[in-house]
């Protein structure tokens, strides 16, 4: 699946580990996309968005 929503574009962002000894080690913060039927322009489309952005109904849903 895509890691990019394609309303916000929200992608991975890139961090620390960081231990109780203070030892820094990468990891990634991966956005949670859903990959939904919603209409755009009046068509319906399959797009790949955030869960914020359909929480905030940036797009309408497809029934």
């Amino acid at each position: 699946m895509a890691s990019r929503c394609e309303i916000c574009n929200k992608e991975i962002s890139f961090g620390c580990n960081v231990s109780h000894s203070h030892k820094k080690t990468n990891r990634t913060f991966k956005p949670n996309i859903q990959k939904i039927r919603a209409k755009i322009n009046g068509k319906i489309k399959k797009v790949n968005i955030c869960t914020k952005c359909l929480k905030a109904n940036k797009v309408t849903k497809a029934v």
